[in-house]
């Protein structure tokens, strides 16, 4: 930058002011990489590759909408449902990046794995450390929410992350299962009934149809 001043007849007052933009893009893009490290997203994917064609059913605009992060400051919640292999996991991991990349603490994890650690921590006694890390992002993602059913003490665990996040954190869940099923997937018509009314609050709900994206197998449309 020195000899680029040089050239070009720049003032010192300029080569500052320069200098510190660079540092001030470095340091933002260190963050966001951080951010990113932090979050633990398995698989970076982004919007644009996206297949909207695909589905048979998809608000375009309603995706795109939710692209521009809104829901995370206003401590809402977003829902996409829909049966496997159609993108719900893709687009829940373009909006973590997209949160990444905004200034947002994310953190991903699959349904299963959240209950896994909890109860972990619950043997070892270190629940409250573990359940404050699941509420302390500013974007929490549960991906994969019914494709493996949850027992009781699992299901107990896991409302008690959603219950501490209600209107004090986002939550992005993915699921293949409509809210009329998750008592079968919590085994507790009580327990699911309570996670569904603290989910759905404040809540954005994208619903997807269609045929698979892995198999192409046609599915049952999916009910609310």
């Amino acid at each position: 930058m020195l000899q680029t001043s040089a050239r070009e007849t720049i003032s010192s007052a300029e080569v500052l002011l320069r200098l510190l933009e660079e540092e001030c893009r470095a340091r933002f893009e260190r963050q966001v990489q951080r951010r990113i490290k932090d979050a633990r997203i398995p698989v970076h994917k982004t919007l644009d590759t996206f297949d909207f064609k695909h589905p048979k059913r998809l608000k375009r605009e309603q995706v795109l909408a939710l692209f521009d992060l809104d829901f995370v400051p206003q401590k809402r919640n977003v829902v996409f449902l829909g049966r496997t292999g159609l993108g719900k996991t893709h687009l829940a991991t373009a909006l973590a990046l997209a949160a990444c990349h905004k200034g947002h603490r994310v953190l991903f994890s699959t349904a299963v794995n959240v209950v896994n650690q909890l109860q972990a921590a619950q043997a070892d006694g270190s629940l409250l450390r573990r359940i404050k890390s699941y509420l302390s992002p500013d974007l929490l993602v549960l991906d994969e929410l019914g494709y493996l059913p949850i027992d009781r003490k699992g299901a107990d665990l896991l409302f008690q992350v959603i219950s501490g996040r209600y209107e004090r954190g986002s939550v992005l869940l993915t699921t293949n299962r409509p809210f009329k099923e998750w008592a079968s997937i919590f085994n507790d018509a009580t327990v699911a009934a309570a996670v569904i009314d603290r989910l759905a609050h404040h809540s954005e709900v994208v619903v997807i149809e269609g045929r698979s994206f892995r198999i192409g197998k046609d599915h049952d449309d999916l009910q609310d």
